[in-house]
């Protein structure tokens, strides 16, 4: 049982219904709606850039929306053995030893950058296998060369939602100076259209980690849902300060752990109190790691628990202690069909039927975890606290916490109808 499951279960002192670990996977937007851009890589051969002759465990694997994005990167992504992308070529290992990278040199390993992440404490060493090795031995072998390093995949993480519209793929505009300290909200995922309507009020400070920052359809609706505010429409936290690091910019390998884990750093320095991620992706040494340190340092972390069904099985960041997991409910208050199941589930809110601002301007129609992880993020910082926000939410299903619905729903008076929404976009008065 995780710290912030148990932190509910006493705060509303009644017993947690627990089942098996089933959880979700996503329903990911069409691939054109996703970052492209990066330059090319050589791309394993096998179905989907598998890696060849591994034994899969079918219980692990992928969702279909992120095994696409492989055929899609023009070998800038391969799979890992149960067909996770991750980036071609690259491993990542977490603390290796001075000795360790001595040996991994002479074993034909190559250093292609090194990232000390002083804000959480982290040393990390991305290299490139020797000639020929397949990137799944890679892994294997660098973990022999230094057993006490943490040797992992570049996994990639993807939306854990669907946008009915494009992603505008301007450029984000120019960030202003830093806020002030414990100002603001942070969102991890695509840039935003900070002039939207419904965002042009607040103050929003973007930082890119893979290029530059690019206004884009997911982000910009889940930071409409946190601190959105035009006419009718609101989000949980309305007109609050928004720190955004955009994981994705042009690059086709957008949405690594690598890039993940800088912008967790970059929230601790900019000292983010509530920090939304509506991504999944599989379990990462790496942002294990990032996680617990960036929790150790005061962020409270809300992610999306995903969208691929109640038997599938746990994806992360929201399955990683700690980390407030959120599924999604529809207008009727409804578990979404497809959403996640599990013990990672701490809170419902609304993420379906319901509107959020589209990144060319308008509004458009959401559904999905990603849009209820948002506006439980929004709550939590405008509430002060996990705990204010789960007093107040409403027990649905079972009686008491149970692994469907969490602690509860929240934010049910914050959705807005996508019949609300004129044809052209804008609220209906």
């Amino acid at each position: 049982m995780s710290f912030n499951r148990s932190l509910l279960i006493a705060l509303l002192a009644v017993p947690a219904l627990l089942a098996g670990p089933a959880a979700a996977q996503i329903a990911l937007p069409s691939t054109p709606n996703l970052p492209v851009g990066a330059p090319d890589l050589p791309l394993e051969r096998g179905t989907l850039g598998r890696l060849p002759g591994q034994v899969v465990d079918r219980a692990l694997q992928a969702p279909a929306g992120l095994r696409d994005l492989i055929r899609h990167s023009n070998g800038a992504l391969q799979a890992d053995p149960q067909g996770w992308p991750v980036v071609t070529g690259e491993v990542v290992a977490v603390g290796l030893s001075a000795q360790g990278q001595a040996a991994a040199l002479e074993a034909g390993f190559t250093i292609l950058r090194e990232e000390r992440l002083d804000a959480l404490d982290l040393s990390v060493v991305v290299l490139s296998p020797p000639r020929r090795l397949r990137l799944d031995r890679a892994v294997e072998r660098l973990s022999r060369l230094d057993p006490d390093a943490e040797i992992t995949f570049n996994h990639i993480h993807g939306p854990a939602g669907v946008v009915t519209a494009a992603p505008n793929t301007a450029p984000a505009s120019p960030p202003p100076p830093a806020l002030q300290s414990g100002a603001a909200l942070g969102l991890i995922d695509t840039g935003v259209n900070e002039n939207h309507p419904a965002l042009a009020s607040g103050r929003i400070v973007q930082q890119g980690f893979a290029g530059s920052a690019r206004a884009g359809a997911h982000g910009t609706a889940v930071a409409s849902l946190m601190v959105g505010r035009a006419g009718a429409f609101s989000g949980a936290a309305p007109g609050r300060a928004l720190l955004v690091a955009d994981i994705y910019g042009e690059d086709r390998a957008g949405g690594s752990a690598t890039a993940l884990a800088r912008a967790l750093a970059w929230m601790v320095e900019q000292r983010a109190g509530v920090v939304n991620i509506s991504l999944v992706g599989p379990r990462n040494a790496l942002i294990e790691r990032a996680v617990a340190s960036a929790r150790a340092r005061g962020l409270t972390l809300v992610a999306a628990a995903g969208n691929d069904g109640p038997a599938a099985a746990p994806l992360f960041p929201a399955s990683y202690e700690g980390v407030i997991g959120v599924a999604a409910v529809n207008g009727a208050d409804r578990i979404l069909p497809e959403s996640a199941r599990g013990p990672q589930i701490d809170l419902v809110a609304p993420g379906a039927d319901m509107a959020a601002a589209s990144a060319s301007g308008g509004y458009v129609s959401v559904r999905g975890s990603s849009f209820a992880a948002p506006i439980v993020a929004g709550l939590i910082a405008r509430e002060g606290s996990v705990q204010a926000v789960a007093r107040t939410a409403q027990d649905l299903g079972a009686r008491g916490p149970d692994t469907t619905f969490g602690a509860g729903l929240v934010g049910a008076d914050l959705r807005v109808a996508p019949s609300a929404v004129d044809a052209r976009g804008r609220l209906a008065r």
